[in-house]
């Protein structure tokens, strides 16, 4: 855990969350700031700081997430869902701890930006 990391606050039960899934290696939460009607967050609690940042040996764990976020939106009504990450300010990413958000429940638009 690094100690000024939201999302490791989080992983860690300092900080509340909405929880829709949680094992050893993952946490699925609602956004805060939710930007469709189905909008989640999908987390390892291994601290990560963005995709640049996935190791050899974390490639087990990012496919895990994938997988998750799928389970976790099927179980909330979505079959159609769009899978997000973030890397870096300009990219939109504001926490840096790699997540997957997961958006549904509306028709999403192409480009996204």
């Amino acid at each position: 855990m690094t100690t000024d990391c939201l999302f490791c606050k989080i992983a860690a039960g300092h900080i509340p969350a909405e929880k829709l899934y949680e094992d050893d290696e993952l946490l699925a939460f609602r956004d805060i700031a939710p930007q469709a009607p189905v909008h989640f967050l999908v987390i390892p609690k291994k601290h990560i700081q963005d995709p640049t940042g996935v190791a050899k040996e974390d490639e087990g764990l990012i496919g895990r997430m994938m997988r998750t976020g799928s389970k976790v939106a099927r179980e909330n009504g979505i079959t159609d869902f769009r899978l997000v990450f973030n890397n870096g300010a300009e990219a939109g990413q504001t926490v840096f701890h790699i997540h997957m958000h997961v958006l549904g429940g509306r028709s999403l638009n192409w480009p996204p930006g």
